[in-house]
């Protein structure tokens, strides 16, 4: 039987603090399904209202409403956040790509309600799920978008866990300067207040959630269960993904519908953009709001870049020695700018630069 039911849009809003509470729910209608819950992976048995609940709910149970906000409409759950985790950074990081990690407010990821599995993967060169602290998800590999091809073997000369490129906690700064997870967020687990093989940590951007190295009921996944995405049905979503120890670590392609996987909001600053290197002793010391500081060493001579927020709304003044430029200082004021027209908010482009640009000093 099709019966006519209400869907709750809730919203999340928050104070200047970035402390959300939950505000209010508006009615609206759908056509959804009376027949019972199902374990088949081909659509989520939720209707959309409940779907944003479990986004909202995902967020609120893990104790991050200091720092996310969640809006829905009739087709998204919009995960909000300036993209700059309040755990730990960069630390264990040899193999740095010379970036700093600077906060992008205005963030905002999409989560889509009405899931549909369509056994299609989808990839591209940059982020395909949102952690519940609100910061992005990458595949596993340092080399760009992956062809089809690519995801169904392992490598290891692109694994950005492999070649030390990731810190502790499972992150590292990218040609944005924005800070995102290549393998299990160890640090955002830790700071979880439902930390357990039930809770969500992420969410794909097909609407999909993410569970950590186990199903949700705490048992062991067997090995060969998971498809190339790093997947399986799951009888309330319809599908899942987990994390792993083993490659791919995590999501490294979706496998849900979505009308355009590169229109997904993207982080950029413009700021030259540095190339993977083998360095010693990298530090990095920072507050919330962006002032930072990044050292390392590299064949006995030291190395750094600075950010300073400036007065102007997501702009910073950095400045930097690194080894791509040769050891010149440079500095300049660059701006944070999302991105949604498909571009990969990457160094090189045409946005995002303030007051001038770089030069030696």
């Amino acid at each position: 039987m099709i019966k006519k039911t209400t869907v709750l849009v809730c919203r999340l809003t928050m104070s200047a603090a970035l402390a959300s509470t939950l505000l209010a729910c508006t009615g609206g209608s759908v056509v959804s399904s009376d027949d019972s819950p199902s374990a088949s992976p081909t659509m989520t048995t939720l209707s959309p209202g409940e779907h944003c609940d479990a986004v909202i709910r995902s967020v609120v149970e893990a104790g991050f409403t200091d720092e996310v906000m969640v809006t829905c409409d009739g087709e998204n759950a919009y995960i909000h956040s300036d993209s700059y985790p309040s755990h730990e950074m960069m630390t264990g990081i040899v193999g740095t790509n010379e970036q700093i990690p600077v906060p992008a407010p205005g963030y905002f990821a999409p989560v889509r309600l009405n899931a549909l599995l369509t056994n299609v993967p989808k990839t591209r060169d940059s982020s395909l799920a949102i952690a519940v602290n609100g910061i992005p998800i990458f595949d596993y590999s340092a080399g760009g978008e992956m062809s089809i091809d690519d995801l169904y073997y392992h490598q290891p000369h692109l694994d950005t866990l492999l070649r030390g490129e990731l810190d502790i906690c499972g992150g590292h700064t990218g040609r944005g300067d924005d800070y995102h997870y290549h393998e299990l967020p160890r640090c955002m687990i830790a700071q979880m207040d439902n930390a357990g093989d039930d809770a969500i940590i992420a969410w794909g951007f097909d609407g999909f959630p993410l569970y950590g190295n186990n199903n949700p009921d705490g048992s062991t996944i067997p090995e060969g269960a998971l498809d190339v995405c790093n997947g399986q049905p799951d009888p309330v979503f319809g599908y899942r993904y987990h994390t792993s120890d083993e490659y791919p670590y995590i999501i490294q392609c979706l496998m849900g519908a979505i009308d355009d996987l590169n229109r997904v909001p993207t982080i950029g600053i413009n700021r030259p953009s540095g190339r993977p290197v083998a360095v010693e002793n990298l530090t990095f010391t920072h507050d919330d709001i962006g002032n930072g500081n990044l050292t390392y060493d590299y064949e006995g001579e030291s190395y750094y870049i600075t950010s300073a927020a400036t007065e102007t709304a997501n702009c910073f003044d950095f400045e930097w020695k690194t080894i791509t430029n040769g050891g010149v200082v440079e500095s300049g004021e660059y701006c944070n700018v999302i991105r949604t027209d498909g571009g990969m908010g990457m160094g090189g482009g045409g946005m995002g630069m303030a007051g001038g640009g770089m030069g030696p000093q």
